[in-house]
């Protein structure tokens, strides 16, 4: 049996597809999204592929979720002026297309009819 497909997340963290980079320690990358959505749209991506969704990093890794949360929150101080929403997509028909969970930090003035 062969070894699942990586995905996007997992080679941004290897390097072997380049990204903007914002930050990084030894457990969470971000970047900025390469198909922004706001003014300010990066991704807060655990790097750890074990988990597919946040309901799923939540159950297995509360630590870790709370440090996306914390790291989306300095970088909403850093590019948002401390004003963000935090968007987790979970599952195919609401959007999410990459199977790695995920965290869309959104700051700056949103498009006209988006969500409030």
């Amino acid at each position: 049996m062969s070894a699942p497909e990586k995905t996007v997340f997992e080679l941004i963290v290897e390097r072997a597809i380049p990204a903007d980079i914002v930050f990084e320690n030894d457990r969470v990358i971000a970047f900025r999204d390469i198909a922004p959505q706001a003014p300010v749209h990066l991704l807060v991506v655990p790097k750890s592929s074990e988990y597919r969704n946040v309901t799923e990093l939540a159950a297995g890794d509360p630590a870790l979720l709370a440090e996306v949360v914390a790291i989306a929150q300095q970088l909403a101080d850093e590019y948002a002026s401390g004003e963000y929403r935090l968007v987790f997509n979970t599952g195919s028909s609401v959007g999410q297309t990459v199977f790695h969970v995920h965290a869309h930090l959104l700051g700056g003035h949103l498009p006209e009819g988006s969500l409030a």
